[in-house]
């Protein structure tokens, strides 16, 4: 049995921890660990810009690069917490060698050493084929990253050669079209697609006249409408790196007085950290918030709290077209700043987060409603939920994917009884088709793998853990028991001796599977998985030193593999497992003594 005294000191430190993250606004905003990748990429774009002006700023991330240079000579994307890749290595090569190559001259030698090992050579060939490889057919990161290494001289002379051109002309197509055209550039993409497609453009020009005619003719009607597109702030996406990238392209074309130039770089530049170096995204606080109100205990927040985060909720749900998707209003974002773009994971966070939260109000019911069927009418024809848009292609970025269908299964659920009949067929139907889906996609060994999440530790990058956690947990409302046995039979033999989990059988165990294991196999059927839970429970008290101490490591995959920890995951988590744990541990404890 677990110690139920020391279980229930870690859930009260917990939650206290937990509640004492909200900020002044009720809400709770996270923090995205640092990135060197958009760390070399604003320090780049900054330079490119005005070097002399930004120059405290370009300093301070340097330094702060140096210091976070792995021993090997390569860098990861969270900080020193996952391992060193070839993408941020290439960036951070390319700033250091093109801002000061002499007096960053050993740092440079290590990083050569580094890609030359990792690549077979430092020629515009050897890198560029590697990053082909590695990104497959989505341009979507590989050519903005090779953009950089041209940019910085670090490809030699025909470096330019193997960035391949970006249609930035059809940017100004309707919308509608790009799936038709079968875009290896998914549409949230849209600002990098026209300002490196325009460089690329205005450095080596096209061999075929009419495409040097079509792009010639497009420029400007591109140009306007990567203004239009840019957030009121400056990030786009709320994306240091997609900032910084769009905006080192339009400095490298002489352009630096332009609008989206200027807010960009007041974007960068309000965006740094005081250590001097930049998150790859500003924050996730719609996300983390929503997983803050399902793990909380619903008398853990004040009647005030619950009305504050549901006027919060409310407040930022979309009520227009967006701008890049054009998705249809009704959606949530991952935060309420102005960069960010509504998805189907959030809005389902969102619609049970405002369930939880138990305020009624006509204003609450209305935007379930809208809510609901912004999920309903993104169901893809396989029957699963994509990220953004419904039918898009088969990019990662836009597929159905197992842990953000279940999500959208649990969202439509939650609110299905206060639906009216219409809506409520709607959901029946939506739902078996998806849960149709889920049972097409398990894996063999009964796991699911997730999109946005993964772990840089695993040979495929991927985090059956993760993805089958989610799926079970949610899946246990619902009768789907063959489903359910096999996943749980998977988290079973994927647990290691310590009694944690960490992205599949043989990882280093961490806080944030561990606790989502837990919660599944307790979702699932607490007394048949009791031995395996109570492992894993007993690795969660000790791990976090009873509630006092969260390390978070690297868990989330962010547009075409970016790393990043985020410090509120593994409080959490943690809290929603350890709250159902207490739960069952507690009654078969007095069961025992009964």
């Amino acid at each position: 049995m677990v110690d139920c005294d020391r279980l229930h000191e870690t859930l009260n430190n917990t939650r206290e921890v937990l509640l004492n993250a909200q900020n002044n606004d009720g809400v709770w905003q996270g923090q995205l660990s640092s990135s060197p990748l958009a760390t070399a990429v604003a320090v780049f774009a900054l330079y490119q810009v005005d070097a002399e002006k930004h120059k405290t700023l370009i300093c301070n991330g340097l330094k702060w690069l140096v210091e976070h240079q792995q021993s090997d000579g390569s860098w990861g994307d969270a900080e020193t917490l996952d391992p060193g890749n070839l993408s941020t290595t290439l960036l951070c090569y390319s700033a250091f060698s093109a801002i000061d190559s002499k007096f960053y001259s050993t740092t440079i030698a290590k990083t050569q050493d580094w890609i030359m090992q990792k690549a077979g050579g430092l020629t515009a060939g050897d890198i560029s084929d590697c990053l082909y490889q590695i990104y497959g057919r989505d341009r979507t990161f590989v050519v903005p990253i090779l953009t950089m290494c041209a940019m910085a001289g670090v490809l030699g002379d025909d470096g330019w050669g193997t960035v391949k051109p970006l249609p930035f002309e059809l940017a100004i197509l309707p919308r509608q079209l790009f799936r038709w055209l079968h875009l290896t550039v998914v549409s949230y993409a849209l600002p990098a697609l026209i300002a490196i497609g325009q460089v690329r453009f205005f450095v080596k020009r096209p061999a075929n006249p009419l495409s040097w005619l079509i792009r010639k003719l497009t420029r400007k009607p591109a140009l306007n409408l990567l203004e239009k597109l840019q957030p009121s702030n400056g990030g786009f996406l709320e994306a240091t790196p997609l900032t910084s990238f769009v905006t080192m392209s339009l400095a490298a074309m002489d352009i630096t007085k332009h609008p989206v130039v200027e807010k960009g770089v007041q974007f960068i530049a309000l965006s740094v950290r005081s250590d001097g170096s930049w998150p790859i995204d500003t924050n996730l606080s719609t996300w983390v918030t929503s997983l803050a109100v399902q793990a909380l205990d619903t008398n853990d927040l004040s009647a005030d709290d619950k009305q504050t985060i549901t006027d919060w909720y409310l407040a930022q749900q979309y009520s227009n077209d967006h701008v890049y998707t054009a998705a249809k209003p009704g959606g949530w974002g991952w935060t309420n700043l102005p960069g960010a773009v509504p998805d189907a994971d959030d809005t389902a966070g969102a619609l049970i987060a405002l369930h939880r939260l138990g305020v009624e109000s006509e204003a609450v019911k209305e935007s379930a409603r809208r809510g609901v069927q912004w999920l309903l009418e993104l169901q893809n024809g396989d029957g699963g939920v994509p990220t953004f848009c419904k039918g898009w292609g088969k990019l990662e970025f836009d597929r159905s994917c197992p842990d953000i269908t279940v999500h959208a299964i649990a969202a439509w659920q939650t609110w299905n009884d206060k639906c009216e009949p219409l809506f409520q067929q709607q959901i029946t139907n939506a739902t078996a088709r998806a849960l149709d889906y889920l049972e097409t996609v398990q894996n063999d060994d009964g796991s699911w793998l997730p999109l946005w999440f993964g772990n840089p530790q695993s040979y495929s990058k991927t985090n059956p853990v993760y993805g089958t956690a989610k799926v079970l947990s949610a899946l246990a409302e619902l009768d789907k028991q063959p489903m359910s046995e096999q996943g749980a039979k998977f988290l079973l033999q994927a647990q290691n001796t310590d009694g944690g989990w960490g992205s599949e059988k043989g990882r280093v165990s961490t806080i944030e599977e561990t606790a989502l294991a837990v919660d599944a196999l307790l979702a699932v059927d607490p007394r048949l998985y009791a031995e395996s839970i109570q492992r894993g429970t007993d690795y969660l008290i000790e791990k976090t030193d009873c509630g006092t101490s969260f390390e978070p490591v690297p868990i989330g995959l962010y547009f075409a593999k970016l790393w990043y920890a985020e410090r509120l995951y593994p409080m959490i988590f943690s809290l929603k497992a350890l709250q159902s744990a207490s739960a069952f541990f507690d009654l078969t404890d007095t069961e025992s003594q009964g």
